[in-house]
């Protein structure tokens, strides 16, 4: 057997059903084994980033690890998306093809030490160098990748590992390693137990639930729980979905990033806050000022990185575990010992509506030749099926939906790159959420991203997926406008504003379904349209700039008071 037939193997034998990458000469002698020996799905994208991205998305929907490959030439290209995946706690198996074993020290062409530039980026990167090593190492990768904190592993295959042939006999999987977590281990119990009496306790306690919760299938216990002692469960953006956002206690998203000013304003109101599967960064805390003086309330922390857990507060009880194991024996300590356990019902509902409808209701004005974001959301909440999947990207693109969008079942169904926040994320993880999802896919994503990632429309349109990718677009990098503008009052014009692209022109020309939405009672019908269409769709929409009409990001907001300009809250 040789080394691309053990591969490929080994991965069929772990549940992978997909690959992304694209070709290079050191990949050659894999993929044609693969063509003659395996049914695994090979996607071709047209950019390692848009593989990357891909793979990092398709992990998060399937609760699967990801395989990505990538061949010499494009190795640094995988970097955006292996590091998304490292911050955000995803389990990616990355191939990177290389030349022959030592030819980077003789300076062979494309040869760079991939082990050193992956190593900070993953739980582990190996060199691979002999066949027979093959079973081993790929059932480290998978039970690296998957155990405690998910992450990327990183596998360097010399070209001339492809050919080589060996006798092997040890082809086989561990399978509690093909989905992540691998392992549940519960938080020491006697902290648990300080927990749940903290909680009993609190006046007004919130939890606050990062995509660690996602992670680790949390929702229904985290549920269970919070009806079980009444506390209101906020999300990050990344964790949008741990709980329906139409739960009467979900307070929905909280923090710098599509946080409103009602769910903020209950953080800082709360005496005790119970942190799930968030690292606290500084995205989700409004850089750490959302709480108020810490001093003044009693924080406790489950996460299953201890790193994590008491970085950025201070703690009465941190609990290292599992988050959904955790909760269970939370869930039945409580059962256990107040068996008659009442607590006053707390119903959200009407104070999400009004803050909600006092946006949709609004009416801002807008700029000359634009159309609110804010219309575009509450078009596509009313009409979004059950089974769509929504990709967003940082900026005007994410900060809308992350706020308006009502996710109103448990689950991936919005996807952000909040960890990392590199530009050109939606379109690829569309494209990796639609072979991982059976429903239609939503990319909103801006002109600033939309150009790193153009060429992938053609992958798109090849695929033959639901795939609408919605342009939120103002000819500028509207994000880093703002932020000039708002928060460091440098006068326009800004170095961020662009040429106009025809970009309804480029889509068409990749074969998509096209519309342009001019006016506000175009938009509900352009959408459900688009999305009732089978294949690759793109709508347009010029928006203004984020100095011009100010979206939820509390810093801004603030600035946009003193400065008296028009602003969302």
């Amino acid at each position: 057997m040789n080394g691309a037939q053990a591969i490929l193997k080994m991965l069929e034998l772990h549940g992978v059903a997909h690959v992304f990458g694209l070709p290079g000469e050191t990949t050659i002698g894999w993929y044609k084994e693969w063509r003659q020996h395996s049914k695994i799905e090979y996607v071709l994208t047209r950019d390692e980033r848009t593989a990357s991205f891909a793979a990092e998305a398709y992990a998060k929907i399937t609760g699967r690890p990801c395989v990505l490959e990538a061949p010499s030439p494009g190795v640094t290209h995988c970097t955006p998306g292996i590091t998304e995946a490292y911050l955000s706690s995803v389990p990616v198996i990355y191939f990177s093809s290389d030349i022959p074993v030592n030819q980077d020290k003789k300076h062979g062409l494309t040869g760079v030490d991939q082990t050193a530039l992956y190593a900070s980026i993953c739980k582990e990167s190996f060199h691979l160098t002999n066949v027979k090593e093959i079973p081993f190492m790929l059932r480290r990768a998978f039970r690296v990748a998957t155990s405690g904190r998910p992450a990327p592993v990183h596998i360097r295959v010399p070209i001339n590992v492809f050919h080589e042939t060996a006798e092997i006999d040890d082809l086989y999987a561990e399978p509690e390693y093909q989905h992540y977590p691998a392992h549940r281990p519960v938080a020491d119990h006697a902290k648990v137990r300080e927990a749940v009496a903290a909680l009993l306790a609190a006046r007004k306690p919130v939890i606050v639930c990062g995509q660690g919760g996602l992670i680790s299938r949390a929702s229904e216990v985290l549920v269970e729980l919070a009806e079980l002692l009444q506390i209101p469960v906020a999300t990050t953006t990344p964790g949008k979905g741990t709980i329906a956002e139409t739960h009467p206690l979900s307070l929905r998203v909280i923090g710098a990033r599509g946080g409103m000013e009602y769910s903020n304003a209950y953080l800082k109101d709360a005496d005790t806050v119970f942190f799930i599967g968030t690292n606290t960064d500084s995205s989700s805390t409004d850089h750490w000022q959302l709480y108020g003086d810490p001093k003044s309330k009693t924080f406790l922390h489950l996460d299953i990185a201890e790193a994590h857990v008491g970085n950025n507060f201070p703690l009465k009880v941190g609990l290292v575990g599992d988050a959904r194991a955790t909760l269970e024996y939370m869930v039945e300590l409580i059962k256990d010992g107040h068996p008659d356990l009442k607590r006053e019902k707390l119903d959200l509902t009407e104070i999400k509506r009004t803050a909600i409808d006092n946006v949709f209701n609004s009416n801002i004005p807008m700029p000359e030749g634009t159309i609110s974001p804010v219309k575009l959301t509450q078009a596509l909440d009313a009409i979004l099926p059950a089974n769509a999947i929504v990709t967003a990207e940082p900026g005007v693109s994410a900060i809308y939906p992350s706020a308006l969008l009502s996710l109103k079942q448990a689950g991936r169904g919005y996807i952000t790159n909040y960890s990392m926040g590199a530009l050109g994320y939606s379109v690829p993880a569309g494209i990796g959420a639609s072979y991982a999802n059976d429903g239609p896919v939503i990319s909103f994503t801006g002109d600033g991203s939309l150009a790193f990632v153009l060429g992938d429309f053609e992958t798109i349109k090849r695929s033959g997926k639901n795939i609408t990718v919605i342009l939120t677009r103002n000819d500028n990098y509207g994000w880093i406008r703002g932020e000039a503008i708002l928060l460091d009052d440098v006068d326009e014009p800004w170095s961020t504003d662009f040429g106009a692209v025809d970009y309804i022109k480029v889509a068409e020309g990749f074969g998509f379904k096209t519309a342009r939405i001019t006016s506000e009672s175009e938009i509900e019908s352009t959408l459900r349209e688009a999305i009732e269409h089978p294949g690759a769709s793109f709508i347009e929409i010029m928006v203004p700039s984020q100095d011009k009409i100010i979206p939820f990001v509390p810093s801004w907001v603030r600035a946009a008071k003193k400065k008296n300009l028009p602003y969302f809250t």
